[in-house]
């Protein structure tokens, strides 16, 4: 079972977050009688501060305070889906970003700052005490590398929904360090950048099947590139790592080195991706596991497993199928995108219909007839043990390659139609002239209800994000409810972040500025 481990007042938790595929990185022995002055000192214990770092990448929850799954909420967010849930209170929270009606006490938005802070605190945690490991340097070297770069994750994250936030580099010293400024957007981008540029030195370019989930330098650079695209579009400038420009040179250098060297590949059948089949497959670039190991049944916190909410909540509340079951209707899918990509072949593998499903439907909240079939309660998800809903067992894809090749064609690589042509060829399509215009709805149409395409228009400015994030009068014909719960105004006000959360304004004393538009 899931081993705990205090140490300094933080949880550092021995989880299963790559439990299905990486058993041997995750079997740590625990130490229920360590104290912070014995901690620190052998392989092992660098290795479970590690696993610690990585566990907060799977973590959807924050107990006491909200559930916030990834790709359920960026999706809300955008004009792939509505809230859903089983009615109007179901779903408030969800609704509330839904309408971009989001108040500064959102459950939601303090669940998303917790979070990344946790695993931010983690991570600086270990880069400060890793030199003092009696190990080879080697062994420092990666997990130095593996902390940046998952320091940048969580950094990425929390400045792409937030945009004003602490900048912390070091764990804090005690009472008189509480009180931190806001960074600038341009540092907070520029550490992400510097994090990344040095855990590409130190990160090696495969791992072993035992290690399955941990980072390679090629997940680093895909990273790197996917920040770019949002930094500069959504601010217009290259970003710095340390005195290193890092331009759209230099990534489509990173990329193309990514495409030709890696070993990474598209699928033949696009449908792979989310299936048990294609996990840590030659298409992941990055990947976060989940599973039903160990066995879950706890609902007073949630964290404790490792089954995956987005797959659960997005799932259609179907009982007595044999293939989709007890999902809760969440994140139901717009009229919008059905109608962007009905005409394409990936339709089929990303939209549920409802007319697909067997048992009996509950039609919930902002019930459009969609599910999302990437990320659902699909019956080959199903866990083995624990309480059904809390064990789905999909991985989260959060780099695949043919976003790598969009990446690298969009920034002007010299291969930028031929990149082009293998992902549509991939599922039967011509080739089109690699215009931007064709680069960018490409994207839509690959990577859609994956927790990316709301980033994706903000990055186009704010005109365009109120062109397609706010959908009036459209309706499908399995639509039920009135047409209002289903008409979105985006709040250009906002600029398109979330608020920073009340309770956090409240403890910074004064040092916060809340956000534009709140």
């Amino acid at each position: 079972m899931k081993r705990i481990i205090y140490l300094a007042g933080i949880i550092l938790v021995s989880f299963g977050l790559l439990s299905s595929c990486s058993k041997d990185f995750l079997d740590l022995k625990p130490l229920d009688q360590e104290v912070t002055t014995s901690f620190y000192k052998t392989e092992e214990h660098a290795m479970q501060a590690l696993v610690s770092v990585y566990d907060v990448l799977g973590y959807q929850d924050t107990p006491g305070v909200s559930w916030a799954p990834f790709i359920l909420v960026s999706d809300v967010l955008s004009d792939d889906s509505y809230a859903g849930g089983a009615d109007a209170n179901d779903g408030m929270d969800e609704n509330e970003f839904n309408n971009f009606n989001i108040p500064t006490t959102s459950k939601i938005a303090h669940a998303i700052w917790l979070k990344n802070y946790t695993g931010i605190y983690r991570a600086n945690l270990l880069l400060e005490k890793i030199d003092g490991v009696d190990a080879s340097d080697e062994f420092k070297n990666r997990l130095k590398a593996e902390s940046k770069f998952l320091r940048a994750y969580f950094y990425f994250e929390q400045v792409a929904y937030f945009e004003n936030i602490p900048l912390l580099t070091k764990t804090l010293s005690g009472p008189s360090e509480y009180k931190q400024p806001q960074a600038t957007p341009e540092q907070v981008y520029n550490q992400i950048a510097l994090d990344l540029t040095e855990a590409i030195a130190g990160l090696p370019a495969s791992v072993s099947s035992a290690d399955a989930g941990r980072i390679t330098k090629w997940a680093a650079q895909a990273l790197l590139a996917r920040v770019y695209l949002f930094y500069n579009g959504v601010y217009g400038k290259d970003l710095m790592a340390g005195s290193q420009t890092i331009n759209s040179g230099v990534l489509v250098t990173y990329l193309d080195d990514l495409i030709a060297n890696s070993g990474h590949d598209l699928f033949e059948n696009y449908e792979d991706n989310f299936k048990l089949v294609g996990e840590y497959g030659k298409e992941s670039v990055f990947e976060i596991s989940y599973g039903d190991t160990p066995p879950w049944w706890d609902w007073g916190y949630v964290r404790g497993g490792e089954g995956n909410l987005s797959a659960q909540m997005q799932g259609p509340r179907v009982t007595g199928s044999q293939n989709w079951n007890r999902g809760w209707s969440f994140g139901t899918v717009s009229q919008k995108l059905v109608d962007d990509i009905k005409n394409d072949p990936r339709y089929e593998f990303t939209v549920l219909r409802e007319e697909d499903l067997d048992g009996s439907l509950d039609k919930g909240y902002q019930h459009t007839g969609y599910f999302s079939k990437k990320y659902s309660s699909d019956a080959e998800h199903w866990g083995t043990g624990g309480q059904f809903e809390l064990n789905r067992t999909c991985n989260h894809r959060v780099i695949r390659f043919s976003d790598v090749l969009l990446m690298a064609a969009e920034l002007g690589s010299p291969n930028a139609q031929q990149y082009l042509d293998r992902v549509r060829a991939r599922v039967g399509l011509s080739s089109i002239p690699a215009t931007p215009e064709n680069i960018y709805k490409e994207r839509r149409l690959e990577l859609s209800l994956e927790g990316i395409r709301y980033f994706d228009v903000l990055r186009k400015g704010l005109s365009y994000a109120a062109q397609e994030l706010t959908v009036t009068g459209v309706r499908g014909p399995n639509y039920v409810g009135d047409q209002q719960i289903f008409d979105v105004t985006f709040n250009a006000a906002t600029k398109g972040f979330l608020p920073i959360p009340q309770t956090e304004m409240d403890l910074s004393a004064g040092a916060f500025v809340q956000n534009q538009g709140y």
